[in-house]
């Protein structure tokens, strides 16, 4: 925390990736933030109207950074990196189950409203999905239409394309999209 203010101190850096750069941002003690540039999306607002904001990596960006490229090298499947996402509980409902997904499968939005125990919530887990601040780790790439089509990814539709044809190449299995 900065000393004057409840605001953290925050620490971001940039990672060099085969879908593209990733801003990622913490707060000293968990990623808070990994922002993908997408086609004309503005970028977030640092977390935190008055967060200091450093360029540079501290000890939870260094073990983001070196699961991330496990992640692209097809080593890594499941991450383990402290995560202080911000949002609603309804949100951070929606994000736990997430995490749930296996890597390499694929869950539709009413799956995950079922799993969470809203089954008409459909569209607010889709809402909540597409505020997700931390893609690919919280893997929101992995949950696709009704009908097994690929809908709405923060990244672009090909970035999600290709991350959940890198997990089906990992896992040795084959990409069944619509």
């Amino acid at each position: 925390m900065r000393p004057d203010t409840n605001e953290p101190r925050l620490f971001r850096t940039v990672v060099a990736s085969p879908i593209g750069e990733l801003r990622l941002t913490s707060d000293g003690e968990a990623l808070v933030e990994l922002y993908m540039e997408s086609d004309g999306a503005p970028a977030p607002a640092a977390v935190g109207t008055g967060a200091e904001v450093d360029d540079g990596e501290d000890a939870v960006l260094r073990l983001a950074r070196e699961q991330l490229a496990a992640y692209f090298a097809g080593d890594l499947t499941a991450f383990d990196i402290p995560l202080a996402a911000r949002g609603t509980p309804f949100q951070r409902r929606v994000w736990a189950a997430l995490r749930s997904v296996p890597f390499g499968a694929t869950v539709s939005y009413g799956e995950i409203a079922r799993r969470i125990g809203s089954p008409a919530a459909v569209r607010a887990v889709g809402a909540a999905n597409g505020r997700n601040p931390l893609p690919i780790v919280v893997p929101c790439h992995r949950v696709v239409g009704a009908d097994g089509s690929l809908t709405g990814f923060g990244g672009g539709i090909a970035r999600k394309q290709w991350l959940l044809a890198h997990e089906a190449r990992v896992r040795g299995t084959e990409l069944d999209l619509r």
